[in-house]
């Protein structure tokens, strides 16, 4: 169960505890867990199938949006079964090497939902400030270029954070109180000096996430500037749809975000079992909830999935 170092003991096999001070609820907690993991499955997969498949979806914002739908898929996959197997099975027992992967894979790919966000900003200012060029801008060739650029700035940044949990000597305790393997949580189990660790957490936060919003934040900025400038109520009011859906989806991922940051900022005397229960959210509700939103809201995707729902239905 442990090995030794120059450093002393440490352990290579931790407890994950789930939600501290619930855990005689842990079963009723699965409910929302498990249907907001059968909801994210069925709705994103539905989403990717639909634009695939349908060569009128083959435009800028359906490409971008079924990069999403993927990354929603990867993100609550990172998590959830872990918590479920945890929640039914009290299977909480995981290896250094298995909760470092998981660190890698559910922090980087929270990034790269954020990077898509970013882009799907850059989208609705294209389509609404340059419509006439449009698909001359955003070709197929530019499109894979971004998604390869998400994927990398992720992969760079948060691949060396796996390097700093590693090097890291676990002699404190084996117990993560989570449901999940994250970075901090295992960082601060450690006997050894941390501020590395937070220094570099602290530069990716500012690098992407931070940067990411203060982009979308300027995009809208130049959207609501263009919109006002148009001549009639039509026009504006089409312009907004446009980027209805993706103010939605940005709301649901940012601000629990944002929210958990705030609580543990400053409510010092929150229980432990609400900053686990809001780490988790932005995990369940975004994947749970972005194909709804885009399927109710785009009308070229509602009509697809009603097509195919109902096939004898016009």
């Amino acid at each position: 169960m442990t090995t030794v170092n120059h450093t002393g003991f440490s352990h290579t096999v931790f407890h994950l505890l789930g939600i501290p001070g619930l855990e005689d609820q842990h079963m009723w907690i699965s409910i929302p867990f498990f249907i907001s993991y059968v909801t994210a499955l069925l709705g994103n997969s539905l989403l990717i199938f639909i634009i695939l498949t349908k060569r009128s979806l083959h435009e800028p914002m359906y490409l971008f949006l079924c990069m999403l739908a993927t990354t929603d898929l990867v993100l609550s996959t990172c998590i959830v079964p872990q918590a479920l197997a945890l929640f039914w099975f009290q299977a909480g027992e995981i290896s250094l090497d298995c909760c470092i992967t998981q660190v890698f894979f559910l922090t980087s790919t929270f990034m790269s939902e954020s990077g898509i966000l970013l882009v799907m900003a850059f989208d609705c200012y294209i389509a609404i400030c340059y419509p006439l060029r449009y698909t001359t801008i955003l070709t197929r060739t530019l499109i894979g270029r971004i998604g390869l650029f998400i994927f990398l700035r992720s992969f760079t940044t948060v691949f060396p954070a796996t390097f700093l949990l590693k090097r890291l000597t676990f002699c404190k305790s084996n117990k993560l109180p989570n449901t999940a393997c994250k970075d901090i949580v295992l960082a601060k189990i450690s006997c050894d000096d941390i501020r590395v660790n937070i220094w570099y957490g602290f530069f990716v936060l500012m690098s992407t996430l931070v940067l990411d919003v203060l982009l979308i934040f300027i995009s809208y900025v130049l959207i609501l500037r263009a919109v006002f400038h148009m001549p009639s109520q039509e026009a504006h009011h089409k312009a907004l749809n446009t980027c209805g859906s993706h103010v939605c989806v940005i709301v649901l991922f940012y601000g629990p975000g944002i929210f958990s940051v705030l609580t543990q900022r400053f409510g010092r005397h929150i229980a432990l079992y609400v900053y686990v229960l809001l780490a988790n959210v932005y995990v369940l509700i975004p994947p749970m909830l972005n194909p709804i939103i885009y399927g109710i809201k785009t009308k070229q995707i509602r009509d697809q999935v009603v097509h195919m729902l109902f096939p004898k239905q016009k």
